[in-house]
């Protein structure tokens, strides 16, 4: 049986953010998140998960 990392994949970062992001009230933090979500999302389409997690920590400090 294969340990699980303690590290989240990004996959399960990009879910994670995504509900945080749901829950958030309407607003400018929620605004300037939602674009750092969907440049995640555009990294992730195209692979690149050091560019999709950078773009997701913004994210979440945006809604900081």
């Amino acid at each position: 049986m294969e340990a699980k990392s303690p590290v989240p994949n990004t996959a399960e970062r990009m879910k994670t953010v995504k509900a945080a992001w749901d829950e958030a009230p309407a607003g400018p933090k929620k605004d300037a998140s939602l674009k750092h979500y969907q440049a995640a999302e555009r990294a992730m389409t195209d692979k690149h998960d050091r560019d999709c997690n950078r773009e997701l920590d913004a994210a979440t400090k945006a809604l900081a």
